[in-house]
């Protein structure tokens, strides 16, 4: 054995310029060969302690702890992460950058948007300080062992953290302490909407990012690069809505507990009314156009009239019934789209009663028409039985007057009638007075609402319809789209 280890430390002797790792390696392995016969333990002892022993000799060059890679045993040691970076010493400084991967659902009923995004953190504590320009990534279940910050999303309904294959988290830690700590978060986040402009209306929501217990004089939170922290919003695309504008803001949080620091994302939503046009105002105004329709049908098919305003009436109310159904049970929300569907439904109905009036008069014309008929009737039968019939018309604005060449006979009825009622007229001419007058003026109102001819309804309902609905239209959209 003496000569083994004489042997052994001549080779060594020789081999005193090589690197110490390799030179320690080539001797463990001669000695594993050499003296795996022996069966003497402090042998084999003896060999390994001298292997790393000549590491930490620097009589073989300058290599020692400073130049090793750093463990996460030799970080670790020592440290608490229970305690904060710098603590008694001043806030840390906690920099943040998004990056927004996509954002799957906005809905208007719960006035919230669904987004996965990449939050990165970065910090420096001074207790993870190693020599060397190098990083580390550590696996992120070592979250546990180091101190990381309480952020969180206050406006957040739902969120999770993504775990396929593992938890997608992702550390590393440079030489001079900087840690770097990024997750993949889906939540989801209230956005309050105002729906008064729907559907050519713009949504302004934010993203907040708060730190739960560190209040201000703890931690403090930065943007790292201001407005290009974040990335990602210029390159989404969505269904209904498409980013206008983004921007970032600092500032405090306020609660009944401290203050606390608070990073806020703001970005505009502009929706595209095109697919509304196409959905919902053009079948609207389609709608009207088809009750205009019955202006031109004759007012004696009433079934075709009634039939196709009836429809319209109903198909509109479908279409209303419809278009709300995407849209939150508010009260305090008049929504542009039903204003506009509550102008063609007026429209529409406006139709349909313009048939029943026109109907209405014309059955009363028809009824004068048929009084003279029968008066003429009458007068033809007396002229054969040699009597001359005296006949007042009930119409207003109507008298029947039916004269003959035997005048005597009405003469003196006239004569007799116009002294029945002189007589009264006599005895209270005020009274008199009063009562004609009231009845000129009731006449004269009654003939405002006559229709000589009902016709001309439906003549005047082909230019005042598409007139007045032209007019509102432009009213409309002039309101909604400039102001």
């Amino acid at each position: 054995m003496e000569t083994a280890e004489r042997k052994l430390i001549q080779m060594m002797t020789v081999m005193q310029g090589s690197r110490p790792a390799d030179l320690c390696l080539l001797i463990n392995n001669v000695c594993a060969d050499a003296l795996a016969p022996d069966p003497r333990p402090d042998v084999h002892t003896w060999v390994s302690d001298l292997g790393a022993c000549m590491i930490h000799n620097h009589h073989w060059g300058e290599w020692n702890d400073s130049q090793l890679q750093p463990t996460i045993q030799k970080l670790m040691k020592g440290y608490n992460r229970y305690l904060r970076p710098n603590f008694n010493e001043g806030p840390v400084e906690i920099g943040m950058s998004l990056d927004i991967a996509s954002i799957d659902a906005i809905s208007e009923i719960n006035m919230d948007y669904t987004a996965t995004i990449f939050l990165r953190q970065r910090w420096r504590d001074s207790r993870l300080v190693f020599p060397g320009n190098e990083s580390v990534s550590l696996d992120g279940r070592l979250v546990s062992l180091l101190w990381i910050p309480d952020t969180f999303i206050p406006d957040s309904k739902r969120s999770f953290l993504h775990d396929v294959t593992v938890e997608n988290r992702l550390i590393r830690i440079f030489s001079n302490g900087t840690v770097l700590y990024a997750l993949r978060i889906t939540a989801t986040i209230a956005c309050n909407m105002d729906l008064t402009k729907y559907p050519m209306d713009r949504q302004v929501c934010t993203l907040q990012l708060e730190s739960w217990g560190y209040n201000l004089q703890d931690v403090v939170f930065y943007w790292t690069r201001g407005n290009d922290s974040v990335k990602g919003l210029n390159t989404l695309r969505l269904a209904q809505y498409s980013i206008e504008s983004y921007y970032t803001s600092v500032s405090e949080a306020v609660y009944e507990t401290g203050q606390y620091p608070k990073l806020v994302l703001h970005f505009a939503l502009r929706r595209n009314v095109l697919f509304f046009i196409l959905e919902t105002y053009v079948p609207s105004v389609l709608l009207v156009v088809l009750s205009w329709v019955s202006f031109w049908i004759s007012q004696s098919s009433v079934p075709a009239r009634t039939c196709i305003g009836v429809t319209t009436v109903l198909t509109m109310t479908t279409l209303m019934m419809g278009a709300r159904t995407s849209l939150p049970n508010a009260n305090c929300f008049i929504k542009a789209i039903d204003v506009y569907l509550g102008i063609c439904f007026t429209f529409i109905f406006g139709a349909l009663l313009e048939y029943a009036f026109a109907h209405f008069y014309t059955m009363q014309h028809q009824t004068v028409e048929d009084v003279h008929r029968d008066l003429l009737r009458e007068l033809s039968e007396s002229n054969r039985n040699g009597t001359i019939p005296v006949v007042r018309s009930t119409q207003p604005n109507q008298s029947v007057e039916i004269s003959s060449s035997a005048g005597e006979p009405a003469e003196r009825s006239a004569e007799s009638d116009a002294q029945r009622h002189a007589g009264p007229k006599e005895t209270m001419p005020g009274q008199g007075c009063g009562l004609s007058s009231v009845r000129d003026a009731s006449r004269r109102a009654a003939s405002v609402f006559v229709v000589e001819n009902p016709h001309n309804i439906d003549r005047h309902s082909r230019t005042v319809f598409p007139t007045a609905f032209l007019f509102v239209n432009v009213l409309y959209w002039l309101y909604y789209l400039f102001l």
